[in-house]
């Protein structure tokens, strides 16, 4: 995992994450100016929202149009209800934790699992349809579940690039919540996701590799004027694979995994 305030990425880097992700998207359209490739990203089938979406500059705006996505009311109430069904008598046998290894997460619990109801494998293919259009891969078929207290909330962060692909997609159940962007070279460069319940949202090139995302705490839960506030909330997180070959050197990332970590893959939403 990444870390804001940590070293900024450096352009060798993002050189040997295009070479190592070979053919297929990689950073996409409006990467900020790290040269190579400047192909676009494939549009997504899902309608635009701009009201869900609220950005520091109309500059980051187009940046991120297209990369940082947010389709309102994807999942229906009666899916919910199915979904939440199925996923309550698993995490009800947790315990909430206060804080996760990475210190990435706090006030939470967290499964890994294959949906196995009707709604949970439907959801699947709508959302390898709507998030994840070739050539990207599809999403692996084990989804992240968090499960947000009130209070808890999701610290900046980047996805590892060792464990997660080029596209991280998210449905949000039960409360409202807002997920924040900011750039890792310029933090005053950001943008505020609104996120519903029954919503999806959808990171991708810039927005997936160039900007931290976080659930905001319940005490800074705005979206402009508008008083977000935070309860319980429930999201199913699909990721793709990374590609066969890692980045090198993964050491000009800032504040990655360092050595002695647990070895095992960090399933950190958003």
């Amino acid at each position: 995992m990444l870390r804001a305030g940590g070293r900024l990425w450096r352009r060798p880097w993002a050189a040997a994450y295009r070479a190592a992700a070979g053919p297929g998207p990689g950073f996409g359209a409006g990467t900020g100016g790290d040269g190579g490739r400047e192909e676009p990203e494939p549009e997504l089938p899902l309608p635009e929202e701009p009201q869900l979406l609220r950005a520091s500059s109309p500059e980051v705006r187009q940046r991120l149009r297209g990369l940082a996505v947010v389709c309102g009311r994807f999942v229906s109430a009666e899916e919910e209800e199915e979904l939440l069904r199925e996923l309550e008598p698993e995490l009800s046998r947790g315990r909430y934790q206060r804080e996760h290894w990475d210190k990435a997460i706090c006030g939470y619990r967290e499964t890994e699992r294959a949906l196995r109801g009707g709604a949970g494998r439907a959801l699947l293919l709508r959302v390898a349809d709507a998030a994840f259009p070739p050539p990207a891969r599809p999403p692996q078929p084990l989804v992240h579940v968090l499960d947000l207290q009130p209070r808890g909330h999701v610290r900046p962060h980047v996805d590892s690039v060792k464990f997660c692909g080029c596209t991280i997609a998210g449905v949000s159940l039960l409360s409202p919540s807002v997920l924040r962007l900011v750039c890792c070279r310029q933090p005053q460069d950001r943008m505020d996701l609104l996120l519903e319940p029954g919503s999806l949202y959808v990171l991708r090139g810039a927005a997936r590799y160039e900007f931290t995302h976080e659930i905001l705490p319940d005490a800074e839960s705005w979206f402009g004027e508008r008083r977000v506030p935070r309860g319980r909330r429930i999201s199913i997180i699909y990721r793709n694979s990374p590609p066969d070959t890692a980045p090198s050197p993964l050491s000009d990332l800032p504040a990655f995994i360092p050595d002695g970590a647990p070895q095992t893959p960090p399933r950190t939403p958003q």
